[in-house]
């Protein structure tokens, strides 16, 4: 269902609307209703003139933020290339972590598990948090902790936590038994200028030594094990050692930007030791007026590539600059494959309709492209040569890499890069292949959905 047909039901927004989304609808239908009045008469309505104020807002807050280009001097294979990525994104490599992956439902069990072993500190932050018996558990679980002395803090996207049917008594709820309970940007006057400026992180960060990042949401479709359409395909990973502190200071960037509250101390920054053999990096990114961090990991990985990169992204908008890094990987001798969701699957298929612009390019320069078509596939993972591998929230469009806050962690060890291999290809089984001449004899009408929605591809 579209976010229009979404709403004319009477349901909430769906988790691909945005707040310049709504203002657009809000102001197209308003000059509509205008045009319509039987009435000759030029009236003023000063309800017109706020939609055209706000929308102005949200439109020059883009505007401001320049699109960088992309141009790598010099390139080596992925293990030479690790520091670069590390410096560049303005990391720290921490060695010595044991990373756990975590498919589907596996998610939900252990972090049920991390809330109630917890002894100090919960921190949590998401961009989803819906409706359903997993919601109810996760916050009645946290509740307890806290009623038992268990620092919690939660923290949960304005825009992205709306569908939740009783989100303000939750969060009261939450907040009388001990949590720290806010909303990233809420709509209020000082957020006008900054509300296309989400959070989109799930991360979780249990007594500064366990750490989650990865793609899913707090909501039903993502329990389960991809069975259906209902039920969401999603990848996580749970680190200890070192990176958990990393993690950690995640989470306190937009904490403390909402709050004004510092989590500082042992207590929140334990001294850590290695625990395991995986060296991971963290990137994350928030607005800003050059080229972000994990824009800029993502085209590093894919220039350092030499025999295989493998990309599973629900939503893929790449610049132009990254279409022709993708063709210089094929060119040198790398096998490139892409994996979607098909557009019957996706939350939005406007997203999946505007990526289908770049099809062409790609397929005729021997990118390979494969449709999931079992359910929703949501997971962010890329991995580079079977070495390098990295999982997190961010998407491949114009919203992740300008507009929201992300958070993608990569992984030196190919042990990992491996295991996630493996699921590509188990995942591969389900999907199907778009080849290049049945891609460019789709019906015109198709063509021209495909076109429209491209020129929309900033703000889906």
């Amino acid at each position: 269902m579209n976010p229009r047909n979404h709403r004319r039901a009477g349901c909430p927004p769906v988790a691909g609307e945005t707040p310049a989304l709504r203002l657009l609808e809000r102001a197209v239908k308003r000059t509509a209703s205008v045009v319509k009045r039987k009435s000759r008469r030029i009236r003023f309505d000063w309800r017109d003139l706020i939609i055209a104020v706000l929308w102005l807002l949200l439109w020059t807050t883009n505007r401001r933020r320049r699109k960088a280009t992309f141009d790598m001097e010099d390139r080596g294979d992925v293990e030479g290339m690790v520091p670069t990525f590390v410096g560049i994104t303005e990391g720290a490599l921490d060695k010595g972590n044991r990373v756990e992956i975590l498919q589907n439902g596996q998610y939900f069990d252990r972090l049920l598990d991390d809330i109630a072993n917890a002894k100090s500190t919960i921190h949590l932050e998401t961009f989803v948090w819906w409706n359903g018996d997993i919601c109810d558990r996760l916050a009645e679980a946290l509740a307890q902790r806290a009623r038992a002395g268990i620092e919690v803090r939660l923290l949960l996207d304005f825009s992205g936590s709306s569908r939740a049917k009783h989100r303000h008594e939750m969060i009261m709820s939450m907040r009388e038994a001990g949590c720290e309970a806010h909303l990233f940007h809420p709509l209020r006057i000082s957020n006008i200028g900054r509300m296309n400026n989400r959070t989109h992180r799930k991360i979780a960060v249990f007594d500064g030594r366990i750490a989650y990042i990865g793609g899913h949401g707090i909501a039903e479709e993502w329990t389960g094990r991809a069975q259906d359409r209902e039920h969401w395909r999603d990848t996580h990973v749970r680190m200890e050692g070192p990176v958990a502190g990393t993690v950690q200071g995640v989470f306190c960037e937009n904490w403390i930007e909402e709050t004004g509250h510092v989590p500082a101390g042992e207590k929140f920054f334990p001294k850590l030791e290695p625990v395991g053999d995986t060296d991971a990096h963290v990137a994350f990114a928030s607005p800003r007026d050059s080229i972000s961090t994990v824009q800029l990991l993502y085209y590093l990985a894919i220039g350092a590539a030499q025999k295989e990169l493998l990309i599973q992204n629900p939503y893929f908008l790449p610049h132009a600059d990254a279409i022709e890094e993708l063709k210089e990987a094929v060119r040198r001798g790398v096998d490139v494959r892409i994996m979607l969701p098909a557009a019957e699957v996706i939350d939005s298929p406007l997203v999946q309709h505007a990526s289908h612009h770049h099809f062409g390019d790609l397929l005729e320069c021997g990118v390979r492209v494969f449709e999931y078509r079992k359910t929703l596939l949501h997971q962010k993972v890329m991995i580079v040569d079977q070495e390098w591998s990295c999982v997190g929230s961010t998407n491949f469009d114009d919203r992740s890499f300008l507009l929201n806050d992300e958070v993608s962690v990569g992984f030196t060890n190919p042990k990992i890069a491996a295991q996630l291999r493996e699921t590509f290809f188990e995942d591969a089984k389900s999907c199907t292949e778009v080849h290049f001449d049945e891609w460019r004899k789709r019906p015109w009408s198709h063509k021209v959905l495909d076109g429209t929605a491209f020129l929309s591809r900033r703000e889906l």
